[in-house]
């Protein structure tokens, strides 16, 4: 043999050798492991057993009007608070108003009625409600009993003549906003 010969069987043999051992040493062993997973969000859904609370005919100063309803939490979130929000326009069909106003005369005095107890949770005039904003409930869980309130309506008798207010009519209009609770968050523990 010649020293070409023998350098490229070197070579060669070198070649086979390095292709052995790195060959084995680069066996290894896998697995694979996966899931399916679903995310949906819940739902807020404010209820309510009325449409409308009151329908008052034939009211006279003095008078007073109660009416009860119920909200409840329908949905699968948690409500962090229930927003009344208040607005009414008087119709005048009677005598002319001259400005005065028929919502400064009508108190309303809102009560929350749980475990047998009455808990007021406003007193107000029409006219300090109107285009305003007031928390009614905190914390209302989902699937929890149902909120149960009573309105009173009294049409204030000032001891002045209100003849002007005859056959005038008011359209009230509650608008009840339910808020989600605070987002969690978790670490997926």
């Amino acid at each position: 043999m010649t020293i070409r010969h023998e350098l490229v069987m070197s070579i060669i043999l070198a070649a086979l050798g390095l292709s052995l051992i790195t060959g084995g040493t680069t066996a290894y062993f896998t697995d694979v492991f996966s899931t399916d997973n679903q995310i949906t969000t819940g739902s807020l859904d404010l209820g309510a057993n009325k449409e409308t609370i009151f329908q008052i005919e034939d009211l006279v100063p003095g008078d007073t009007q109660e009416s009860r309803f119920e909200l409840t939490n329908d949905g699968s979130v948690d409500m962090k608070e229930i927003i009344l929000h208040a607005s009414y326009e008087v119709v005048d069909k009677g005598e002319p108003n001259n400005g005065d106003n028929l919502g400064n005369y009508i108190l309303v005095e809102l009560l929350l009625n749980q475990d047998e107890e009455e808990t007021r949770i406003f007193e107000k005039t029409l006219s300090e409600l109107n285009d305003n904003s007031m928390p009614i409930v905190e914390s209302f869980p989902a699937g929890d009993i149902a909120k149960n309130f009573t309105v009173r309506l009294t049409l204030v008798d000032n001891g002045e003549d209100q003849s002007h207010f005859q056959e005038d009519q008011l359209e009230l209009n509650w608008e009840f906003k339910a808020i989600q609770q605070d987002g969690d968050a978790e670490n997926g523990e």
